[in-house]
């Protein structure tokens, strides 16, 4: 099985052409390709297949480094616009992907980076799932030792959001731990720690469900914003410093979408072979 190792901002994926398989990549199969010692080694393995919605000119999957799969991936669409786009399946401005929670609308700038459309993000507690009676800007929820105040919202995926006075400091590794397995997130969650600079810069840090601190998460970086913004902390054009590097984040209005833009980079091409 061919693939492409391929980066966004240190977020690192396993890329692997499924065009021609109709059977999806086995959970067991996914973790072993993930696994850094024994494997390939990524932060998600991102397969690209046919599309089955008319509307869609690709469908993409993504799974965690435990096997799980996940709904959205950010930093991974992007890679996966530009490996079609060097494959010469897509030509520079829009295309719309497949992903595992819906349409996304992408194009690929005149600096090579990417543009994607993240879809409009989701406050409702059942929609993102989270357990909850009613929507807030700010949620408290117990821990093992304390507390701590999180927003919560869904960008294709489960995301609880700390504003820190220092990103550098955080316990990122504890508590980010405990609550992506928090009892109030059913399906788990990603944990971003902010740190607001100015009213157009943060800093963040993220540890993802199913892999643990990554360099950078492109949904979290739009929850972020998005929290950030919908509390009256931040405009509406954000730059996200992640420790892998940064993505612009832009969010008009509360009725539109979150688009995000940022770089790719190709690492190195591979066969696996399963034995």
């Amino acid at each position: 099985m061919r693939f492409s190792k391929m980066h966004g901002i240190g977020n690192d994926f396993v890329i692997v052409d499924r065009r021609a398989h109709d059977e999806p990549i086995a959970s067991e199969r996914a973790r072993r390709l993930a696994d850094r010692h024994f494997g390939i080694g990524c932060d998600q393995l991102l397969s690209i297949e046919s599309s089955v919605d008319p509307n869609c000119a690709f469908r993409y999957g993504i799974w965690n480094t435990d096997g799980s799969a996940a709904g959205q991936c950010g930093n991974g669409v992007r890679c996966v616009v530009a490996w079609l786009f060097r494959a010469g399946l897509i030509g520079r401005g829009g295309v719309r992907l497949q992903s595992p929670s819906g349409a996304v609308q992408c194009e690929v700038l005149d600096d090579h980076s990417v543009r994607v459309d993240m879809g409009a993000p989701i406050f409702e507690p059942a929609l993102i799932p989270f357990k909850a009676v009613a929507v807030s800007d700010c949620y408290r929820l117990p821990l093992a030792h304390g507390q701590v105040d999180a927003g919560v919202v869904s960008m294709g995926n489960p995301h609880a959001v700390l504003r820190v006075e220092d990103v550098a400091s955080a316990d990122v590794s504890g508590i980010g731990a405990q609550l992506q397995a928090h009892a109030y997130f059913p399906q788990r969650c990603n944990v971003g720690f902010m740190q607001v600079l100015a009213r157009d810069h943060i800093q963040l840090r993220v540890f993802e469900r199913g892999v643990g601190e990554t360099l950078a998460c492109g949904t979290g970086a739009c929850a972020a914003a998005v929290i950030g913004m919908r509390r009256g902390d931040l405009d509406s054009r954000v730059r996200v410093s992640l420790p892998g590097g940064q993505l612009l984040i832009e969010w008009p209005d509360q009725n539109a979408a979150v688009w995000m833009t940022g770089p790719t980079q190709f690492v190195f091409e591979g066969e696996w072979h399963d034995d």
